[in-house]
């Protein structure tokens, strides 16, 4: 892996973001960032983990578009279930438009079968919140750059229920013990997942992450969910329905995460994203 961007917190590196991974194609090669760290140096993320090998730290996976992979792993069939297919799509880093410890925007290209499907520019920035807190403030815009219409779609809307991954995601550290998730209004994986919420909180052993939509269809799109199998959180772009973009469209999201120290409480939580989306 090559080309890394370090970003910076108070003078400390809390995350490497990697533009050109070098994996194999039934990953979906993907730009990804990984380790992210919290202030006090405790990983927060994995890449390539035993369980799901697909699963890259934090970045945009897609795990249909148009009926292009751009998840990894297997591909949900609808009435055939999880099949391996020869339909994986590359995001291609194309160039950074601003590159700085604190940030950088970046142009990339989602490619599959030899044609470019969508242009994305990418934004993140990394900003300290307190002593023990900082935030990763990720947008994604998506282009539609074809002359046909294209669609988003995930495993739910192509028949298994309880599976609309496909937006941001964020794979966390896998620790003996697996995390709490909460909201403001519920606790357990069952009562947050497939749910929207201003914020949603993942706390493990000794780190919480807090996980804020910082646009109105970015808090509309409810949030996927695992604590259980592995722990990971991210957004559902196509809940229940395919999510439709037109020739020359753009699909914007920003995802705001709070990176903390230490088992928050809801209410500390609450706080924290709150800071963290503000103007």
């Amino acid at each position: 892996m090559t080309d890394t961007v370090v970003l910076q917190v108070a003078g400390r590196p809390v995350a490497r973001y990697v533009p050109r991974p070098e994996l194999p194609a039934r990953l979906s090669p993907r730009p990804c960032l990984h380790p992210v760290t919290t202030l006090a140096g405790t990983v927060v993320t994995e890449l390539t983990p035993a369980d799901h090998t697909h699963h890259l730290g934090v970045g945009v996976a897609v795990p249909d578009v148009e009926g292009f992979n751009f998840w990894g792993g297997r591909t949900f069939v609808r009435d055939q279930g999880p099949t391996e297919l020869d339909n994986h799509g590359t995001q291609r880093h194309t160039a950074f438009q601003l590159c700085d410890p604190h940030g950088f925007e970046e142009e990339l290209r989602w490619v599959a079968a030899g044609s470019e499907l969508l242009r994305e520019r990418r934004a993140v920035a990394a900003t300290e919140l307190t002593d023990t807190a900082w935030a990763l403030d990720f947008t994604f815009s998506l282009t539609n750059v074809t002359d046909s219409p294209l669609s988003i779609g995930s495993p739910a809307t192509n028949g298994r229920p309880g599976a609309a991954y496909g937006g941001y995601f964020w794979r966390a550290r896998k620790e003996a013990a697996a995390p709490d998730a909460f909201t403001a209004e519920g606790e357990g994986e069952p009562a947050v997942h497939s749910r929207s919420a201003d914020w949603l909180a993942l706390a493990g052993t000794d780190w919480t992450l807090v996980f804020a939509g910082a646009t109105e269809d970015t808090r509309r799109d409810p949030w996927f969910v695992r604590t259980a199998e592995y722990p990971g959180v991210g957004s559902s772009l196509a809940p229940t329905e395919r999510l439709p973009i037109l020739p020359g469209e753009t699909v914007v999201r920003r995802v705001v995460t709070v990176v903390a120290d230490g088992r928050l409480a809801r209410d500390e939580a609450a706080t924290l994203a709150r800071k963290a989306v503000s103007p």
